[in-house]
């Protein structure tokens, strides 16, 4: 092997290892917190490492940083947690409990769809900007509607990793939740930088 293949075999081992063990981190603090209160602020602390490995910041404790997060973010991370499984709560009961006419479906499945994809723009809407709680959920409601490419990609990533999961359900354990992640935040830094590019084009303008 050349150098080139040995250093592409390299980084290629380094990032399999910075997602499974940050994987393993969120699902360690996420028990820590009883998995009820833990799994929200260890999806912020995630998110939050992911985001800078995104931004080109490879120079951190992970463990540190992870752990500052999780503290810091502790209760804040719950109340978006508590929001979140509100919300999954009524599309679940939206989806098996009431029957509509078909007519009244379709705008039904539409409002559910964008309320599903607004989470997924939550978490690092949270993690990138410094909102109020309120327009946590407006910020996250906007880009995702004025950024339907970004959201594509994110589908598609999901698509692509669920085939991947199916086939090697083993996987789950070690990348499950650090992938979905970096698909989620990958896809989501596309549109941030997009509305920062249109904002300082208006603000040179």
């Amino acid at each position: 092997m050349n150098k080139l293949s040995m250093s592409g075999l390299y980084t290629l081992t380094e990032w399999i290892t910075r997602f499974a063990y940050v994987n393993l981190l969120w699902i360690g603090f996420s028990l820590l917190g009883l998995v009820v209160f833990g799994i929200s602020p260890a999806t912020v602390a995630m998110f939050t490492i992911i985001r800078k490995w995104i931004m080109g910041d490879n120079d951190f404790p992970v463990f540190q940083t992870f752990w500052n997060s999780y503290k810091k973010e502790f209760l804040r991370g719950n109340r978006l947690g508590l929001v979140i499984a509100l919300l999954a709560y009524i599309i679940f009961i939206d989806l098996n409990y009431i029957k509509l006419d078909t007519i009244i479906q379709i705008p039904l499945y539409l409002i559910i769809f964008a309320i599903v994809m607004t989470i997924l723009y939550i978490f690092p809407v949270y993690v990138h900007y410094n909102v109020t709680f309120i327009q946590l959920f407006k910020n996250s409601f906007f880009i995702m509607m004025v950024n339907p490419l970004s959201s594509i990609l994110m589908l598609i990533g999901f698509v692509a990793l669920f085939f991947v999961m199916k086939f090697l359900p083993a996987l789950s354990f070690f990348f499950g939740g650090s992938l979905s992640a970096g698909i989620i935040m990958s896809s989501c830094y596309l549109a941030f930088q997009k509305i920062e590019k249109k904002l300082q084009k208006a603000t040179s303008a």
